[in-house]
This record gives structure tokens, C-alpha cells and sequence, in this order.
């Protein structure tokens, strides 16, 4: 049977209005996951899942998702356990876990399929359950990108649209078993650019951020290409917009200039404020309601020499609030601010951490730090700086110290992009939590 969309939105609202607007972050785990989350570590990680692009003629050439072991009591510490290839090259870029954190959602921008594994019944050794081939002709969206855990639900923010394939785009909402509920299009009115990238919600406030990036003809444009198009550089996202998420409807599109793309709203409790970096104007932006308690947007902080454009791409924020990691992918940075003010955030500490990095995550203690490689196959870098690797670095409040490294190309695995935290705590022996079911084909 049709369900109206009128009873979606009942349905969703229901749902989210069940689990709670005033939400506390999770006290576990790693950072920059969705506050609906639940079964989450305590303490020690096991593995580190990477969802791995695949490269013609290196392997079997496809996407995958590859496990570390990363238990230091482990003897295979530091190690390759699992690896599970979809039989595809993508352009594998983003993750995340649904709510009860039984399943990982990993898709490609290019080929726009969704892949969902099964990380619960043997940590260790994911299993490829389902993929979901029907975002396009479904929703009319290209290019998923960001993975958000909503109750009993995936939101699923896109780039790109089947279309033009160009930056206007939207979310489309689907069940936990992988069935399409709804899609919300991205603003084109009260100064919206129609342009998405990733989703960040803040239940406490009943809000939602989202920003922007670019279509599918720039982003897999190789970029000295790209970057000498005028035409093409001028079809990148400067906004960022606050939505409603009960009504599930835009309130207020920010001019934030740049390509603003990772989103981290402030863990502590009380707090109402998120930051973001730009990519193409290297500056940080806050996200904060002013003394009349409207939503408002500033830069607040300059990334490296913008002149030299050090594209931050990656940010992780410290489980206090008071530290936010910037990986910039063109210098090879990893930069850590102090946002204890987060109206004037500095910079305190950088590392060169390889010839290009990209994505970065950390343990909920925040002595962990798992930095990766590849941004995209059109944009990595060439020759001997075309590093990939999955790097941890032991952090003590003042350097970060090399505890081991992992070639994704010796190893001929691909360039390794998003990673997420696994443990073996998590391990159940049966399938339940909305949708669990329908995936397991039961």
C-alpha cells in the first residue's frame, strides 16, 4: 500500500518526536556521529571500517570495504582482517551506521548506489547485505554523500541531480531496510543555491544544518582541469541552511561562501553552536544564535594561507567542545584549533601528515587519531604524491606521535576514503532494530 506524504511526514515526525528532541550526546564512541546512535563503544575501538575506492588494474579494481585491527592487544594489531568488494567502481566516498548502529550505509558519487553491510553479527567481518540501486529513478538525485541515522531511518544527503547532473540537489529519506520514503530539495529561494553536501542535526534545538559542494560535472572533472574552468568554478555551493526538523522544512539560507562542506555541532550539553570550514576560501565559519536568538553565520578563523588554497576538507570536533581538528588535503595537513571560544578559534599545533590528506576521526577520549588519504579519483594527487594510506597517530594534548601506517596500494586495496569505529562488545547473535529483518531476509 501508498503511504501519502502526508503520512510520511506524520510518520517522521512521530518517529523523531519518540526519540526525543532534548537528546545528549553519546559519551562514546567516535565524534561526529549522529546523536540517534545507540549501541556505541565503551572505550576501546577494534576496528576501523574504510570504505576504499577502487583502481582499475590494482586487485580486483572495485570498491570495498576494508577492516583494520586496531586493538593494540591484538596480535593483529595494525593489520588488514576482512575485506568485502561490491563487484563495482563508484567512486566510493561516504558512510555511516543506522541508528541501532547494526548496519553501515556506504555509497558511491559516481555509479549513485547505496551498499549496506551487515557490521553487527561479526564485527570483524562485515558482510554486504543489500544494494540499493533506486536513488536515482526514485528521488531524482545523484551523488550520495552524507549517511545520517535518523530514528529508524537513513537520511541520505546527495550532490548532484539525474538531471543536469549540476549542484542542485536534495535528501532522500529511507527505512532502515533500504526502502525509499521521501525526498526534500535542497532551497533555490531566500538566497538558497539549491546546493548540498553534508547534514548536521542538533535534536535539542530542532535543528538542522546543511551546506554545500558541487554537481557531478565538477567533482568528477579532474582538478587542474576543473580548477582552470571559469565557467565550471563558478558552479560551486556558498551556502549553508537551517531547517526545521520536526517539519522537516528550510527556516534560513546563510551566505557562507566557499564550498562549505563538513558540519560539527558543539558535543556539550547546553551548547547551540556548529562550526564548518570552506574549502575553496580556507576559513572557518561559526554557526551560533545571536542576543535576539536568531540563527546567524560568521567567519571566525583563517586555515593556513588561503592564497595557496589548502582546501580543508575533513574536520573532527573534541568530545569537550574545546578542539577541532582540520585536515587540509593540499599541504598535507592535520591543524588543530583551539575553539574553547569558539568566536575566535586558534590554531595551536599542524603536523605534516603525508602528501595529501583527507578525512579524519578520533575516539571519543580523544587520544586516538585516524587520518586517511583520498578525496577523489579525478583529485588525487599524481606521481609520488599520490600517498594512500590509513595513518593512526597517538595524540597527548600536545603532538601527535606515529603509531602505524597501512599502504592501501601495496597492499592493492585502492584509495581509502571514510572510516567508522568498530568493537566486538557490539557483536549480537541475533538480527533485530527496525529493519534488521527485511536485511537479513527474514
Amino acid at each position: 500500500m501508498r503511504i501519502s506524504k502526508l503520512k510520511r511526514a506524520i510518520a517522521f515526525v512521530s518517529v523523531v518526536a519518540a526519540a526525543g528532541l532534548g537528546l545528549v550526546p553519546a559519551q562514546a564512541d567516535e565524534t561526529c556521529n549522529s546523536p540517534y546512535l545507540s549501541n556505541l563503544i565503551k572505550g576501546q575501538e577494534d576496528f576501523l571500517y574504510v570504505w576504499t575506492l577502487g583502481v582499475k588494474g590494482m586487485g580486483d579494481g572495485f570498491d570495498k570495504l576494508v577492516t583494520l585491527d586496531v586493538n593494540p592487544g591484538s596480535k593483529k594489531y595494525g593489520q588488514v582482517v576482512a575485506q568485502v568488494s561490491v563487484g563495482a567502481r563508484g567512486e566510493a566516498h561516504h558512510a555511516g551506521f543506522t541508528d541501532d548502529r547494526r548496519f553501515l550505509w556506504a555509497g558511491g558519487l559516481d555509479d549513485s548506489k547505496i551498499h549496506i553491510f551487515d557490521v553487527h553479527s561479526a564485527p570483524g567481518n562485515p558482510k554486504l547485505v543489500k544494494t540499493i540501486t533506486d536513488l536515482s529513478a526514485r528521488s531524482g538525485l545523484v551523488g550520495p554523500h552524507t549517511y545520517y541515522a535518523m530514528p529508524g531511518r537513513m537520511l541520505i544527503g546527495a550532490l548532484s541531480n539525474a538531471k543536469d547532473r549540476g549542484g542542485a540537489t536534495g535528501m532522500a529519506m529511507y527505512s532502515n531496510s533500504g526502502d525509499f520514503i521521501s525526498k526534500y530539495d535542497m532551497p533555490t529561494a531566500n538566497g538558497g543555491d539549491g546546493h548540498g553536501y553534508d547534514l548536521a542535526i542538533n535534536p535539542a534545538r530542532n535543528a538542522m544544518l546543511t551546506s554545500s559542494f558541487t554537481g557531478w560535472n565538477n567533482y568528477m572533472m579532474d582538478l587542474g582541469t576543473l580548477m582552470k574552468n571559469q565557467s565550471a568554478m563558478k558552479q560551486f555551493g556558498s551556502t549553508m541552511v537551517m531547517w526545521n526538523l520536526k517539519a522537516m522544512q528550510p527556516e534560513k539560507v546563510f551566505n557562507v561562501p566557499g564550498a562549505p562542506l563538513e558540519i560539527r555541532w558543539s558535543l556539550k550539553e547546553g551548547d547551540d553552536w556548529a562550526l564548518t570550514t570552506t574549502a575553496l576560501t580556507s576559513k572557518m565559519w561559526l554557526i551560533k544564535k545571536d542576543a535576539k536568538g536568531e540563527w546567524q553565520a560568521k567567519e571566525v578563523a583563517t586555515i593556513g594561507d588561503p592564497a595557496k588554497i589548502p582546501l580543508p576538507v575533513d574536520i573532527s570536533i573534541t568530545a569537550d567542545s574545546k578542539g577541532l581538528w582540520v585536515n587540509t588535503f593540499m599541504d598535507g595537513s592535520t591543524r588543530y584549533f583551539d575553539i574553547s571560544n569558539p568566536e575566535a578559534p586558534r590554531q595551536t599545533y599542524a603536523k605534516h601528515t603525508g602528501a595529501q590528506v583527507n578525512m579524519i576521526s578520533q575516539s571519543w577520549d580523544g587520544k586516538r587519531i585516524y587520518v586517511s588519504t583520498s578525496l577523489l579519483e579525478n583529485w588525487d594527487k599524481r606521481g609520488s604524491d599520490n600517498e594512500q594510506f590509513v595513518k593512526l597517530f597517538a595524540w597527548d594534548g600536545k603532538e601527535l606521535k606515529d603509531a602505524w601506517a597501512v599502504d592501501f596500494y601495496k597492499l592493492k586495496l585502492g584509495r581509502p576514503h571514510h572510516m567508522k569505529l568498530g568493537a566486538n562488545s557490539l557483536q549480537r547473535g541475533t538480527v533485530a532494530g527496525p529493519g534488521a529483518a527485511a536485511l537479513a531476509g527474514k
